[in-house]
């Protein structure tokens, strides 16, 4: 029962940080209906940038964590101004296309920029475990979870509870409708896109803290994207509560599974319960199905 509870605790916590990497994803979807195949060059590069101005530069935690945000906020920008705009009623396969793109530069540039500088994003916190349900808990795991889950929170109420939500979701629903009522679609993208970086960049630190980071975490969009499918990709709660449970799921099937079945089974449990939901619910567990009228 111990063993159970702490692969419960650990799939929980792991649950938290997979939902605030998610949002990041959602909310691109949400407000410009793009799928952001390069998510995880995102989330790697504004570890990246933390990193360096952390070891580089001493800037502290807090000062390389700032200076990065403001480096995926300017790129975010010089994106959506000088790629995103100009694809503006193009296919669908073309913006794919053009994510995928991004993460290859970005993945090609970051190992040259980035070479000879340590992965690694430590906190100041002590070493020894916590005891969580007679469970022992990492201190960084329990500070990632908690922080990732205040960041949740101001992400729902901003888009739940100011203008720029309420801009971002009439984009949502209707893009040629919210430019009708007086809705800057351009600086409204510029915003998707740099609230998206700044998620990146604190989920980066965060995974990287819990984790041991380094370029691997390019890795961490591909076990994401199953979460957002299954959660609904256009759902916030949905990604939530995805996250939690493809979490749990990975390390309960880490814990029993893989001593059976070889290492690496728990890799792909996430894909497999991909499969099942889009075969018994192809739009997610809170996702809305799109009618068209004709």
């Amino acid at each position: 029962m111990r063993f159970f509870l702490a692969l419960l605790v650990d799939g929980a916590l792991a649950g938290v940080v997979y939902a605030l990497v998610a949002l990041a994803f959602v909310i691109v979807y949400k407000a410009s209906r793009i799928i952001n195949f390069s998510l995880g060059e995102w989330v790697m590069l504004g570890a990246r940038l933390t990193a360096l101005g952390l070891h580089q530069f001493a800037w502290g935690l807090a000062g390389a964590a700032g200076g990065a945000c403001a480096g995926m906020v300017g790129l975010a920008i010089v994106w959506n101004r000088i790629v995103l705009r100009r694809l503006v009623g193009r296919p669908l396969i073309a913006l794919i296309m053009v994510t995928l793109g991004l993460g290859m530069v970005m993945r090609g540039g970051s190992s040259l920029a980035f070479r000879g500088v340590p992965g690694t994003i430590p906190l100041p916190l002590a070493g020894e475990s916590l005891d969580m349900w007679g469970v022992p808990v990492a201190p960084e795991n329990l500070l990632a979870a908690v922080a990732a889950g205040v960041l949740i929170t101001a992400v729902t109420w901003l888009f739940q509870r100011t203008r720029i939500g309420l801009a971002l979701r009439a984009m949502a629903d209707d893009q040629e409708a919210a430019m009708a009522a007086g809705v800057d679609l351009d600086r409204y993208l510029s915003i998707t896109w740099a609230l998206a970086g700044v998620v990146s960049v604190l989920g980066g630190i965060l995974w990287t803290a819990a984790s041991g980071g380094g370029f691997g975490l390019i890795l961490l969009g591909l076990r994401v994207f199953p979460i957002v499918v299954i959660g609904g990709l256009d759902s916030l709660a949905g990604c939530i509560v995805g996250a939690m449970g493809i979490g749990i799921l990975e390390s309960l099937a880490g814990g029993y599974l893989d001593p059976v079945l070889g290492g690496g089974f728990s890799s792909v449990t996430s894909y497999l319960a991909l499969i099942v939901m889009l075969y018994a619910r192809p739009t997610g567990l809170l996702g809305r199905p799109v009618v068209e009228r004709v």
